[in-house]
């Protein structure tokens, strides 16, 4: 008598939740334009590396160990308005952090500037050899858009 109140208490309803569901997403799912995105934070989803989106301006191939990488950046999506702007220099091929800086509260849309705003990336890198630049701009919804540049120091 116990073992038929723990099946109807208990296992029933979990029987019934996952017919149910089943049902539920089979029906969602047969509908055309539609598809199951479990991860919608996904890599795929997050990061977009559009040079139409974002942009890098004044990086040049080429610097002397006198003179100071200096960049601005240029985001042509709207939705990343009001974001936190990160720039990393990694040494070529060993993914060595040289320089970071980072640009908190980055609101670009209403004035249509060039970021950083009221500051400016410029580090001066006194090691000849390859580096490359990685632009991030991370939006106030998690979203995230990159680019990346190399150059060279001699």
């Amino acid at each position: 008598m116990a073992s038929g109140r723990v099946f109807v208490v208990f296992l029933l309803p979990v029987i019934l939740s996952v017919l149910f569901g089943s049902a539920v997403m089979a029906d969602i799912l047969d509908k055309p334009d539609r598809e199951l995105n479990m991860w919608p934070m996904s890599y795929s989803d997050g990061v977009l590396s559009h040079s139409s989106s974002i942009e890098i301006i004044g990086l040049s191939k080429q610097y002397s160990t006198s003179e100071p990488v200096e960049i601005q950046i240029k985001i042509n999506d709207s939705s990343f308005d009001c974001g936190d702007l990160y720039v990393t220099i990694y040494s070529a091929g060993k993914s060595d952090v040289i320089t970071q800086g980072g640009f908190f509260e980055q609101c670009f849309v209403k004035g249509n500037q060039i970021l950083p705003i009221g500051d400016k990336f410029s580090k001066a890198i006194d090691i000849p050899g390859n580096y490359e630049i990685v632009v991030d701009m991370v939006s106030k919804q998690l979203k995230n858009i990159s680019i990346s540049g190399t150059f060279s120091v001699k």
